[in-house]
């Protein structure tokens, strides 16, 4: 593909990018700017080179409550998508919805954070990122999943059905301040939501049983410090909203840009 392109666009062809995402049949490529004059001839090639029928390129980060992708079309028609891993099944937009190949890792933990019987609360479901595999893989009572996007809402009602896991999971569309879930009736609940899900501790801990349970909470912070950095904020939410910190186990993900890391940390709490 370089060879092909040096033809049109000289030595900026080095810049090609030499990774992607792929979802279904559809590509995701970060595009460098020195290539954006020849976009559309590099989404052909990955697009006849790879055998896809779509070739998107990341314009920027999500923004908004609904976390909705920056996407521009560089070869093929778009549209819904049918994506396999895990042994799970996605059905997408990927220019609607995220579905981040940095997560593959913790949406493969969650299903075996689960324990048996437990009843688990998705806070911020999507299209199932972390419902789909506790409910398949890790045999809880229940999942209440809450989503607020209408569009990541659906295609969460068809991934459900899709994996076969309909019995076990509670939807609910709307934000999970505001829906009405069982208090004190969870023992583990994800919180997956970047920047920062530390403003949904509170919430959270009124989900959570008396007894105590775990809160999965995602953050970015500074890469350096990134263990301390995250196990402080998540230790003063927690105590702000009246609550005791039991143990804490932070984990990185990725790379959030420059200097930044999206960390998880797993936090066994007592309301």
């Amino acid at each position: 593909m370089r060879e092909r392109l040096a033809q049109i666009a000289g030595p900026s062809a080095a810049a090609l990018p030499r990774g992607y995402q792929r979802l279904g049949n559809t590509l995701l490529l970060h595009l460098p700017s020195s290539l954006t004059p020849f976009e559309h001839e590099v989404g052909r090639y990955f697009q006849e080179e790879m055998g896809v029928a779509t070739v998107l390129a990341f314009d920027g980060v999500a923004q908004g409550e609904h976390r909705r992708p920056s996407l521009r079309r560089l070869a093929g028609p778009g549209g819904p998508v049918l994506h396999v891993e895990e042994g799970l099944r996605w059905h997408l937009d990927p220019s609607e919805v995220l579905f981040a190949a940095g997560n593959r890792s913790e949406r493969r933990r969650a299903g075996a954070l689960v324990r048996p019987g437990e009843r688990i609360a998705d806070l911020f479901a999507g299209i199932g990122y972390f419902t789909l595999p506790a409910a398949k893989f890790g045999d809880p009572k229940v999942v209440h999943a809450v989503e607020v996007n209408p569009r990541s809402y659906a295609y969460l009602l068809e991934n459900v059905r899709e994996n076969h896991v309909v019995e076990r999971v509670v939807p609910h569309l709307g934000d999970n301040r505001e829906v009405d879930l069982p208090l004190h009736a969870f023992d583990r609940i994800f919180l997956g939501l970047l920047p920062t899900a530390v403003p949904f501790v509170p919430r959270a801990l009124d989900l959570l049983n008396k007894a105590g349970g775990w809160l999965h909470l995602h953050l970015t912070t500074s890469a350096p410090q990134w263990r301390e950095s995250s196990c402080a904020s998540v230790s003063q939410a927690v105590e702000a909203a009246g609550g005791a910190l039991l143990d804490a186990t932070p984990r990185r993900v990725k790379s959030y840009g420059p200097a930044r890391s999206h960390v998880v940390v797993d936090a066994r709490v007592r309301p």
